[in-house]
């Protein structure tokens, strides 16, 4: 029986942050090579205690085996723009050595009947405790904005009717779906303007960073120099 949950859920917070850490760093490599980063954004979280609870009831989990059978108690998600960066971030991770995959599931191909996509992977994740090693895991969500769009809204419906969805509103659900993922097809077709038009700004944003940082310290010497004549 879990007498702390604090202390139970510690490990997986550690998880958390470290896989924030590592995957926004991915991205922060890719934007340094200036080359289009798969990755747009990363969120995290833990699984609150009452949901946990609750998935145990409904999913028939024992306690001596939460670590084993919940998959998702340390959650991850990162969000790209484009479908194809989904398969490009999955593809990174496979070839990661601090974690082991132990599931994937394609919902981006093979959508549910809700409407709902995302590529969700599930691994083993070793966190450094001081009593020593600990592995546990975690889920990873890879998803397009419009994919995260959708699924927000529909947790947010599922929270308030408890899954039981009036048929009206699971059709019109379904049909956003639908709508969300022509718009990420679309999205893709002008893929690579959409990526010159943004290699473009973010030239033109470090250039004018860097004109403006070479006129600040061009003052600054100056001020220098006033200072030194009045000594």
């Amino acid at each position: 029986m879990v007498e702390n949950w604090q202390r139970f859920l510690l490990p997986y917070e550690q998880a958390v942050n470290e896989l924030k850490v590592k995957l926004r760093g991915m991205r922060k490599q890719f934007q340094d090579q200036a080359r289009h980063s798969p990755i747009e954004f990363v969120t995290g979280r833990v699984k609150p205690v009452d949901s946990i609870k609750e998935k145990m009831v409904r999913r028939h989990v024992s306690e001596d085996r939460l670590e084993k059978d919940m998959q998702d108690i340390a959650g991850v998600r990162i969000m790209c723009q484009f479908v194809e960066d989904i398969y490009v971030v999955v593809d990174l991770l496979r070839q990661r050595t601090d974690m082991q995959i132990l599931e994937e599931r394609d919902y981006v191909t093979n959508a549910k009947p809700s409407g709902y996509r995302s590529y969700h992977i599930v691994i083993e994740y070793p966190v450094q405790l001081v009593s020593g090693e600990k592995k546990l895991l975690a889920e990873i969500q890879v998803r397009t904005l419009a994919m995260n769009f959708w699924a927000t809204v529909e947790h947010s419906l599922n929270y308030k009717y408890q899954g039981g969805f009036p048929e009206e509103l699971s059709a019109r659900l379904q049909r956003a779906g639908e709508a969300a993922f022509k718009l990420d097809e679309e999205m893709s077709e002008i893929r690579e303007e959409i990526q010159e038009a943004q290699n473009m700004f973010s030239y033109r944003k470090q250039s004018t960073w860097e004109k403006h940082e070479s006129h600040d310290q061009e003052n600054d010497n100056d001020q220098a120099g006033h200072q030194g004549g009045s000594l």
